[in-house]
């Protein structure tokens, strides 16, 4: 495994990925993140100044756990992810828009991209960290935030399955139009991560592609506490 993070993303097979977010629209990362990055972003859930909002999922009837948005400008660490994985993804992005017969394009920088966002007054942050103790779980959601949005995005695990915590599986649920919903249960190791859409993706029916609708959650954290980590790509109002 290359020694930055950076060099990692660079190294991933992307051909492979691209190939398979077409195909079931979305892949896991094995093992991406070292344990000793994922204990340092874990380590910053304590530092409040590192944020900009702390959501209390029952509060607001998301489910029972926590999160938080980091503030501007984000941890080296989460720069990079966001940064590193943006333009391979744009790429599936952009191909999706071009089956679904759309003449956008998204940018092929991020900062580019998050201009867009910020013209449209979503200006704040959304990489967020997530915590779920024991009973906690999350609700099945789509993360949009504004008008602009990216439509994929990656959540990462950052600690241990059956050491620190057991349940926890993320669970994406596809509703296909007219016919009954599928659910995907996707188990995922400390440091590795999950691509998956954040509204919708294109799919061949009979009369060429359309739209499924995708949300994504959390189950019920059985024991122990799970800590996540989501790289959203556009910016929030």
């Amino acid at each position: 495994m290359s020694s930055t993070l950076p060099e990692r993303i660079e190294g991933l097979y992307w051909e492979g990925i691209q190939t398979e977010l077409d195909e079931r629209g979305y892949v896991v990362i094995p093992r991406l993140l070292l344990p000793e990055e994922c204990a340092a972003i874990i380590g910053t859930y304590q530092e409040e100044s590192r944020f900009r909002s702390t959501i209390n999922m029952a509060r607001h009837r998301f489910g029972i756990g926590e999160y938080k948005y980091y503030q501007a400008p984000l941890p080296e660490l989460l720069q990079q992810l966001r940064e590193g994985f943006y333009p391979e993804l744009a790429l599936t992005a952009n191909r999706w828009l071009a089956w679904l017969g759309s003449e956008e394009r998204y940018p092929a920088r991020l900062d580019d991209f998050l201009a867009v966002c910020h013209a449209q007054e979503q200006r704040r942050s959304t990489p967020l960290i997530l915590k779920y103790e024991e009973g906690g779980y999350n609700c099945l959601h789509q993360d949009l935030y504004g008008d602009v949005f990216f439509p994929l995005q990656v959540v990462f695990v950052l600690n241990e399955r059956e050491a620190d915590y057991t349940g926890g599986e993320f669970l994406l649920v596809e509703q296909r139009p007219r016919a009954q919903s599928r659910g995907h249960v996707i188990t995922l190791e400390q440091g590795s991560g999950l691509i998956f859409p954040t509204h919708h993706r294109p799919v061949m029916g009979t009369r060429g592609y359309y739209r499924t609708m995708l949300r994504h959650g959390v189950s019920t954290i059985t024991s122990g506490t799970r800590y996540s980590l989501g790289i959203i790509f556009h910016d929030a109002k």
